[in-house]
């Protein structure tokens, strides 16, 4: 019997335009039920899609820092939030619930 053979799926490398990040974090967002760190992470997919130094340079981080903030292990603070979407070119919105 031929074994199935896996790879790993990294979302990261499917995010290609600005508006496939912005839905991506959407989804993300409307799935995350508050965790924050849930959300940094997609963040995270989004930051390494565009690469992580330009980011990191854009937001005023060392790239080390980028990395922690937006692993998913923990929540960034919202100063560092904001930085971040302001370098990747992403918006976030309000809507009532």
């Amino acid at each position: 019997m031929k074994k199935t053979e896996t790879t790993a799926y990294d979302v990261a490398e499917h995010l290609r335009t600005p508006e496939e990040m912005a839905l991506y974090l959407d989804a993300c967002i409307a799935e995350s039920d508050g965790d924050a760190a849930f959300i940094a992470k997609a963040l995270g997919d989004i930051a390494r899609a565009q690469g992580m130094s330009k980011v990191a340079r854009d937001a005023g981080m060392s790239r080390e820092s980028l990395y922690k903030a937006l692993s998913g292990e923990r929540s960034p603070d919202f100063a560092t939030i904001l930085k971040v979407t302001r370098a990747l070119g992403v918006q976030l919105h309000a809507s009532a619930a």
